[in-house]
């Protein structure tokens, strides 16, 4: 267990290697997070408004079907953007890990080449989180578990359909089988990397919380409102920009093992034997 989280630590850092390299790759999600407030305003009104209806057009002890209409395009719409700006962000990854230098134009046409089969896995999401509410709210305390945890087996059983999709020109119910298959073959590495990459920024988010608190505690003590203020922002600002970096890191790291996975090859950041131990035989 500590080997493999080592091991996948190497490759944490390897990741931030990649970035540091193309830092434009932190774009993507600077451009993912403006585009979901986007979608965010565009349904607030219509979920706003249905609220204010809900009352007349639902019958006792259920939702109205406009409710779940909206509630559908919302996931739909979400997912999209997400996908579509990862897909973006790990097409991007993989030409800088095949040698090349990527441009934020570069990730966008590989994600706007794949435009269908993001909004056909979108879909397929959507679908899969629209159940999965709808059973947890109507289930008790150990069906929500049960629940969970099939939402956590979907979650990891699709890890890899971002990097299929960039890298092939397959429909979104072929990427879920070959990330499906591609997960039996790194069982383990794959979900302890990112126990690993998750683990670190826990501490890492924990420092920035830890730093950020102090200095808004040591500008309170000054009593000036500009400083509290002041103080508040770096904090957020703070906390955001490392939010940025670990979905950056993320990406990079989806690419490298779906890189070796599909090749069995290495590159100068990613070393082969290192990629090998993630693939070994379980």
């Amino acid at each position: 267990m500590f080997d493999r989280l080592s091991r996948s630590w190497g490759l944490v850092k390897a990741s931030a290697t990649v970035l540091r390299q193309d830092k434009e790759l932190l774009l993507f999600p600077i451009i993912s997070l403006a585009a979901l407030a986007v979608v965010v305003a565009c349904f607030a009104l219509p979920v706003i408004g249905l609220g204010v209806l809900d009352g007349m057009s639902r019958g006792a002890g259920g939702k109205s079907p406009a409710v779940y209409a909206v509630a559908f395009l919302f996931y739909f719409s979400q997912y999209f953007v997400i996908f579509f700006f990862n897909v973006a962000l790990v097409g991007a990854a993989m030409i800088r890990l095949d040698g090349g230098n990527p441009t934020l134009g570069d990730g966008i046409r590989v994600a706007t080449s794949k435009m269908a089969s993001i909004a056909g896995y979108a879909l397929i999401a959507a679908t899969v989180g629209m159940v999965l509410r709808a059973i947890q709210e109507r289930v008790g305390f150990v069906g929500k578990i049960i629940v969970g945890l099939l939402g956590i087996g979907w979650t990891v059983a699709t890890y890899l359909v971002v990097p299929v999709l960039a890298a092939r020109d397959v429909g979104p119910i072929d990427a879920v089988k070959e990330s499906a298959a591609l997960l039996k073959k790194t069982w383990g590495e794959n979900v302890i990397g990112q126990v690993g990459l998750s683990a670190a920024f826990v501490f890492i988010f924990a420092g920035v919380a830890f730093c950020g608190a102090a200095l808004v505690i040591a500008a309170i003590a000054t009593q000036s409102v500009f400083l509290i203020v002041a103080a508040v922002i770096i904090m957020v600002l703070a906390i955001g920009i490392t939010a940025l970096v670990q979905s950056a890191l993320a990406g990079i790291y989806a690419a490298a093992l779906y890189r070796y996975a599909t090749t069995g090859e290495g590159t100068k950041d990613f070393d082969a034997s290192h990629m090998k131990l993630a693939f070994a035989p379980k």
